[in-house]
């Protein structure tokens, strides 16, 4: 396929829903960060859905950044779209129906004689639970597959255990994977008994767990596709002479990201009709914020093999000869090795090569197709049925290079010598005591030593002890890491500032992070508190916010203020919802003015991203920047300072 038109077009999708249709309150415009103007205590501004085009106020119209609004709103097919498939239509115009085909409902066990795959297929089937869960063969077995499959299991007790709870009690209760229902004295300060519902939302239960694709988005998508058999098939309806334009196509994204957990991962699409000599799709993967109105691979962030000219396209509209060409009944594989940065192209089961490199470092990945002529029509599968091409054992030689590298890595050149035992103790000693677990590295050390002397033939020969020195600098610095993972940025600040003042002033980045880290805290300090109240609510008790909060603190439940001092000199009480929203939005002023001038790039991109979170009502429900808010966040900024007061005084690793 080829571009004459070498300048981006950018398109907008008027099917795509821009907020909600509900009414709800006005709250104060996101543009205020920037304009300085002072907020006045009007309703929450995080009651709503805002409008995102103050994001790029934000920034000051920057042509650097760009954000999708819509993207925002994008949800996995669910009930909404079952109904719309009822009714033959979805949210954003579209036709969403069941298959054309020759299937039958796989939910009668009498027809599983015929929705069985037939013998002799290349690999094995994925495996399924119910509920729409799958598990791709190549993936079984693996510690992310087993960690899902615990997740989907307790989702499911929890949803029968809630409705069990609801037939003897006649309360709607919200559903969660660990609902349990606990007994508290009622409040003091208020004169009305209550049962304190402990629910820990979906978004505490693994943040770090990403799920698997499982259908196409319907609500992530360009033009006039067609979403059919169960979200598995898209199909172009446009009319004919529509698409002459060459830089257009009309693309849709997975409702999840490959997991870069799975190591490697694969799916594959078969291209079920389209005219042989005349054919434009293009199979591959692309960023989320990356526009649909151009073929994978044409913009940044994404990366296609498109049908017509067998050419792999990483970014730009310059592709380079891969393979064949592709039409109607080939199955086209695309495998990403997220260990080695590699992507691999598949045709009827046969390997093509590598494609690209140095790939899913920037963003998460999304399967993407790209349809453009009328007739196109194509079926994916994510691993619920078997592929052509032997992933299994592809995967299977994958372990086992890994296993044997790890073997044939020898520990003779150590100075000094160590064997096995020693050389595991040793470095499971140097962690604890760089992460300032001093006390814990005393007690290590005590332990081997002691275990040394009970394997001695000799009672009498010495014994070379491991010495834990008592380092003040360890005690200092885990006083910080402790405040950033607890998100307690102020006072990592506080410490850091205290005990080594010229580190954030040499570090621009770390204080930069650390910055935007509270930021972050404080808005999910927000979403929290807002999402505890709309729990109690939906249970029937109306309950004020900062009342709510002194219970949750008084039953040791972690309050999550932003601004909390050490437990010894901590004069601040904690705030209600409107005023932390105030708080936030004036922080976010002060954030923008500090770094507004910063002339790196990356800086002005990272506040892109974390100001996004004030256009969501509840980012924490938001699956495109849920990964902001995400607890590892905080582990990832300790490192960083962590490594730089230890370069600052040469400390040792």
């Amino acid at each position: 396929m080829t571009n004459p038109f070498h300048a981006s077009a950018h398109h907008i999708d008027t099917n795509t829903p821009t907020g909600s249709s509900g009414l709800l309150p006005r709250r104060f415009p996101y543009a205020s960060i920037v304009s300085g103007a002072p907020p006045h205590h009007s309703p929450p501004y995080l009651s709503h859905p805002g409008r995102t085009s103050v994001i790029s106020q934000i920034l000051n119209n920057s042509d650097d950044i760009t954000f999708e609004p819509a993207s925002g709103y994008y949800e996995p097919i669910r009930s909404d779209d079952m109904d719309a498939d009822r009714n033959g239509t979805s949210p954003n115009g579209a036709s969403v129906r069941s298959s054309r085909g020759s299937q039958l409902p796989s939910f009668s066990r009498a027809f599983d004689m015929f929705m069985a795959n037939p013998a002799g297929e290349a690999a094995g089937s994925g495996s399924t639970l119910g509920g729409g869960f799958f598990v791709p063969s190549y993936l079984a077995g693996s510690t992310y597959v087993q960690r899902l499959e615990e997740t989907h299991l307790a989702k499911l007790r929890a949803q029968k255990e809630s409705q069990a709870t609801q037939a003897q009690s006649g309360v709607s209760l919200p559903t969660s994977a660990s609902s349990v229902s606990l007994h508290s004295k009622p409040g003091a300060h208020r004169g009305v008994n209550y049962d304190v519902i402990e629910k820990p939302p979906a978004f505490e239960e693994d943040e770090a767990l990403a799920p698997l694709p499982m259908r196409w988005n319907s609500l992530d998508k360009y033009g006039a596709l067609d979403i059919l058999s169960d979200g598995l098939e898209v199909r172009y309806i446009g009319p004919r002479g529509q698409t002459e334009r060459d830089h257009e196509a009309f693309c849709i994204r997975a409702d999840n990201p490959m997991p870069p957990q799975c190591g490697i991962y694969y799916f594959e699409v078969n291209v079920l009709s389209g005219k042989r000599d005349d054919m434009t799709i293009v199979i591959g993967f692309s960023g989320k914020s990356v526009g649909l109105a151009r073929p994978p691979g044409w913009e940044a962030d994404s990366w296609g093999y498109h049908s017509d000219d067998g050419h792999c396209y990483a970014g730009q509209t310059a592709g380079k000869p891969y393979g064949p060409s592709f039409t109607a009944s080939d199955v086209i594989g695309c495998g990403v090795n997220f260990r080695t940065g590699e992507v691999f192209f598949t045709k009827n089961g046969v390997h093509l090569g590598i494609a690209f490199r140095e790939v899913g470092k920037a963003c998460s990945l999304y399967p993407t197709v790209g349809l453009k002529k009328s007739g196109e029509h194509i079926r994916v599968n994510f691993g619920q049925t078997p592929f052509f091409f032997d992933i299994d054992g592809m995967m299977t030689q994958e372990k086992q290079r890994i296993q044997s590298e790890i073997s044939q890595t020898s520990t003779a050149s150590l100075v000094p010598a160590m064997n096995e035992t020693e050389l595991i103790q040793a470095l499971v000693l140097q962690f604890l005591q760089h992460d300032g677990y001093v006390e814990t590295a005393r007690a290590f050390a005590e332990e081997i030593n002691a275990e040394k002397k009970a394997l001695s033939l000799d009672p009498d020969a010495p014994i070379e002890g491991i010495n834990v020195k008592d380092d003040e600098h360890a005690n200092k610095r885990q006083r910080i890491r402790r405040a950033v993972l607890e998100g307690d940025i102020d006072r990592a600040l506080k410490h850091t500032n205290a005990f080594y003042p010229q580190v954030l002033k040499d570090n621009e980045q770390v204080y930069f992070r650390l910055r935007c880290r509270k930021f972050i805290e404080m808005v999910r300090t927000a979403a929290e508190m807002r999402a505890a109240s709309e729990t109690k609510k939906s249970n029937g008790h109306n309950i004020d916010i900062s009342a709510q909060a002194m219970d949750l603190d008084a039953n040791g439940t972690e309050n999550g203020a932003w601004d909390q001092m050490d437990t010894e000199d901590s004069t601040e009480v904690p705030l209600d919802i409107n005023e932390l929203e105030i708080a936030t939005l004036q922080y976010g002023q002060e954030l923008h003015a500090e770094f507004k001038d910063d002339p790196r790039r990356e800086v002005t991109k990272h506040l892109a991203n974390i100001y996004a979170l004030l256009a969501y009502a509840n980012p924490l429900k938001e699956k495109d920047v849920v990964h902001l808010l995400d607890r590892k966040g905080r582990l990832a900024v300790a490192e960083e300072l962590n490594s730089a007061i230890l370069c600052k005084f040469h400390a040792p690793d």
